[in-house]
């Protein structure tokens, strides 16, 4: 099990060195072999074709290992999942940046804040060399829409070197942060709901989902959900203001991550708080969160720029959006019946209705929720971040590391354990489909193939159906009740 995931994870690297993009000046591709693959189409998808297996062997991994805790919920339990997880992420530590561009843009951002030009106000094209030969150029000429954290940690990293490599292993080790964060802090939250603690903990830190896009895909996403699961255990076991401080810092990442002080409030009212002490707690939490978050901008000398960017990434259309979708649907159907109305009216509209309403229900969860309930406050995370991903005007695989440490750590019901092992897997072994191969489409088609097929192979087989009712199964979840304190 703990072999068969370090040999894909192995695979992963040695095939995402072929299909990645790679700074034109990296000394790596003069080298022969890798010049070959690189510079031919049957080199690429051999490339493509080792990287699949890599996240296939992962995912049997994973299930294997999922299968071996959910009888135990013990210390020894968990620390065999984080050993595996250790293990399973050692090879790709020193990776570029697999399956989407992101990490080549946070290296050039870095620079930008280490030379005084605001990633606020400039894009990556301001900057010369080959920090940014690997940028995605759709990205070049935008700012950036992170917060301060990720960009005073390029800086540091830049004052310290300007080889982009280099750059991004920087920030792959702040991302295995937040994976460390939730290594501590997902075994609390379960044991909150009475959840097999090394279970949870497996099917967040170890999954396919984490190791092909929080880890090899290097996104700001782990950090940021790190420091949410961290802010709520933090919250619920030295008080609301340590809370709301991680809160703050979760947001500094993404602005999404700020909605955890929602859950930070809620766990440390009392039972049955009144409106007026939920609003008073609420308004204490944002202070003390948006506090961090702005002297944290104000002090690296960045402000907070990024309000203004935080439609950058709605600048392109996600086939896993669901309000991009609906809102195409409908300019298709207008410009069909002769509705004369312009392009992107409605898929303009349909956004702005699901970013109103996910804010909408987020506000409801902090004014309606229970208080008081460690359960319930993990549940109101899994929520609010969930429905904020099915709502978001662009989603990409990684969004689904938002709502998973907080789902994985409550009691699901049957079908929903099983749909999110599923999710798990599908998210794993899909991940090469997403940005990185865009406009290909040989690799596009050969890809979904072997994703089609593995998919098959981990989870509808009858030996993999089996596998994985024994990992949901109602026993196996449970752990004997605790003592919740409120």
């Amino acid at each position: 099990m703990l072999t068969r995931g370090v040999t894909g994870s192995v695979l992963v690297l040695l095939g995402g060195l072929v299909v990645s993009t790679l700074p034109a000046s990296t000394p790596l591709l003069r080298a022969d072999l890798l010049e070959l693959l690189r510079g031919t189409m049957a080199g690429r998808m051999l490339g493509l074709a080792v990287v699949m297996a890599g996240l296939g062997l992962l995912g049997a991994a994973w299930l294997s290992l999922c299968r071996a805790v959910a009888r135990e919920g013990d210390a020894e339990a968990v620390d065999l999942v984080r050993w595996a997880t250790l293990l399973w992420c050692a090879p790709l530590v020193l990776a570029p940046p697999l399956f989407s561009r992101d990490g080549w843009s946070y290296a050039a951002q870095g620079m930008l804040t280490h030379l005084d030009a605001s990633p606020y106000d400039h894009g990556p094209s301001v900057l010369v060399g080959p920090v940014v030969e690997a940028v995605d150029p759709r990205w070049m000429e935008t700012i950036t829409p992170y917060g301060p954290l990720p960009l005073a940690i390029g800086d540091v990293a830049a004052g310290l070197t300007g080889n982009p490599w280099v750059l991004v292993v920087v920030h792959r080790l702040a991302a295995l942060v937040g994976l460390a964060l939730l290594a501590w802090a997902v075994p609390r939250m379960a044991s909150w709901a009475g959840v097999n603690p090394a279970l949870a903990t497996a099917l967040t830190v170890a999954s396919p989902l984490m190791m092909a896009n929080g880890v090899a895909g290097l996104h700001n996403d782990l950090l940021m959900v790190g420091l949410m699961a961290a802010a709520l255990v933090v919250a619920a076991e030295r008080g609301w203001l340590a809370g709301a401080v991680l809160g703050g810092l979760a947001a500094a990442v993404k602005a999404p991550g700020g909605l955890v002080c929602i859950a930070v409030a809620l766990v440390t009212l009392p039972v049955a708080a009144s409106l007026a002490v939920r609003v008073r707690r609420l308004a204490a939490v944002a202070v003390a969160s948006l506090g961090t978050l702005v002297t944290l901008g104000v002090a690296w000398g960045v402000g907070f720029g990024w309000v203004a960017a935080l439609a950058v990434p709605g600048s392109v259309n996600t086939p896993l959006s669901l309000t991009t979708i609906v809102g195409g649907v409908v300019d298709d159907v207008a410009q069909t019946v002769g509705l004369g109305t312009a392009d992107a009216t409605f898929l303009a509209l349909v956004r702005l209705l699901g970013n109103v309403a996910a804010l909408g229900f987020a506000a409801w969860v902090a004014l309606r929720w229970p208080t008081g309930n460690r359960e319930r406050a993990v549940a109101a995370t899994a929520a609010v971040m969930g429905v904020l991903v099915v709502l978001s005007p662009v989603v990409h695989l990684w969004y689904f590391l938002w709502p998973a440490p907080f789902l994985a750590a409550l009691r699901l019901h049957r079908v929903g354990a099983v749909g999110f092992v599923a999710a798990s897997v599908v998210t794993g072994v899909v991940a090469p489909l997403d940005s990185s191969l865009h406009g290909a489409y040989l690799a596009i088609v050969m890809g979904s193939m072997i994703a089609t097929g593995l998919v098959a192979v981990l989870l509808l087989t009858r030996r993999s159906r089996a596998r994985v009712e024994r990992i949901v199964a109602h026993d196996w979840l449970a752990t004997p009740p605790v003592v919740r304190r409120t």
